[in-house]
């Protein structure tokens, strides 16, 4: 068996030919560097932070591959303050102040 976990010489980078990590690797790798932290909730959080940052509905499927804004609404929570910002951001009234 090769790097990964993977047959060797099977898994490599097209342009550097070294060898890559598989996924299961790649998350024993994160776990232990973040003391317990999953790719999943990387994922998630990586979501959640651009529906902050105010991605839009069309943008956010297409950034984490879900076709339906159903299924994405679950990776994706706003926080309430950062509702409040967006929101705050778009009201006439506190940008004339």
């Amino acid at each position: 068996m090769g790097p990964g976990g993977t047959a060797a010489g099977r898994c490599r980078c097209g342009h550097s030919g070294k060898a890559r990590l598989s996924y299961r690797r790649a998350a024993e790798l994160f776990e232990s560097a973040t003391g317990g932290w999953t790719l999943h909730q990387l994922r998630h959080s990586a979501l959640t932070h651009a529906a902050e940052d105010g991605a839009n509905t069309s943008t956010l499927p297409a950034y984490s591959g879900h076709t339906s804004v159903v299924s994405l609404a679950r990776y994706a929570r706003v926080s309430g303050e950062a509702l409040a910002r967006w929101q705050a951001g778009r009201d006439p009234a506190a940008r004339r102040r």
